[in-house]
This record gives structure tokens, C-alpha cells and sequence, in this order.
């Protein structure tokens, strides 16, 4: 079975990938309960779009489903302002993101996949969300790490 350079099995990026779609899950959550406590007097499915727009923002996989687009639009100001926010909003959880950042990244790297992660790191570092001093996780410390964050919130056995 042949590794790239990263060291990764291509067998096994599936599994990384959903533990990156475990850490977007709880961020989404957070993002959300955030978003409810700052914005009570909207209407729920407000937060919900709201959170989905700044996390696939982040993540650089933004969702171009025309009501989406809509939405981002009419709430383009609130939405940047929030993506501009999360590293001071959520700076307990950066590190979680930072390593969900890089291996979506790497992810992406092994499969060919021509997108703009690096673009993605990038902006996330301008955020002040990718946390530069913090190593890049083995899949296994990854896949560990997700496991128990995913069982914190309630998404895991």
C-alpha cells in the first residue's frame, strides 16, 4: 500500500475526513448557540443558515445553493463579521479547528483534489484561527482526538 509524502494510507482519508466533518459539527453547534444568544430576536432557521454559512466559509467549501446565496447577500455584513470573529469568539476551540483546517488540507493534498486549501490556511491564519505553534496531528492523535471531542458533544457513542 503506497503512502505519499505526508505519510498518509490513501485507504484511510475517509476516516480523517469524518473526523474533520466531526469537528465542523461541534463548531457548527457552538456557532449556533452563539449565534442564538447574540441575535435572540431572529428567527431560528436565521441561525442555523447563519452558522452553516460561516463554518463552510471557514472550511472553504461554501455552499452555492441559490437560497444560500440569497441569504448570504441580505447578511453579508453580520456574516463576515462573524467569520471575523471566531478566533476571538472561539479561541477555546481554535485549536480543534486548526487541526481540522490542516487535515482537510492534507486530505485535499492526497487526493489531487485542486481547490484552495491553501488559500483556506491562509485566510484562516489572517483570522487568527489556524494556531501556527501547534504541530500538525498524526492520524491516529487525530483520529483519537475527534473521537473523544465527538463523545463530548454528544455525536459519538
Amino acid at each position: 500500500m503506497a503512502k505519499a509524502a505526508t505519510g498518509i494510507e490513501r485507504d484511510f482519508i475517509p476516516s480523517l475526513r469524518e473526523g474533520v466533518d466531526i469537528i465542523r459539527m461541534v463548531f457548527f453547534k457552538k456557532l449556533r448557540e452563539h449565534l442564538v444568544s447574540k441575535y435572540p430576536e431572529r428567527e431560528s432557521p436565521f441561525h442555523g443558515m447563519a452558522s452553516g454559512i460561516v463554518m463552510n466559509e471557514l472550511f472553504g467549501t461554501p455552499n452555492m445553493e441559490p437560497e444560500l446565496v440569497d441569504f448570504f447577500e441580505e447578511h453579508r455584513a453580520i456574516l463576515v463579521a462573524e467569520l471575523e470573529g471566531v478566533a476571538e469568539n472561539f479561541g477555546d476551540f481554535c485549536s480543534a479547528l486548526t487541526d481540522g483546517l490542516r487535515i482537510h488540507y492534507l486530505c485535499n493534498f492526497q487526493e489531487e483534489i485542486d481547490d484552495a486549501s491553501p488559500q483556506v490556511l491562509a485566510r484562516a491564519q489572517e483570522l487568527g484561527v489556524l494556531l501556527g505553534d501547534r504541530d500538525v496531528p498524526l492520524p491516529k492523535e487525530f483520529m483519537e482526538f475527534v473521537h473523544r471531542l465527538g463523545k463530548a458533544h454528544g455525536l459519538l457513542n
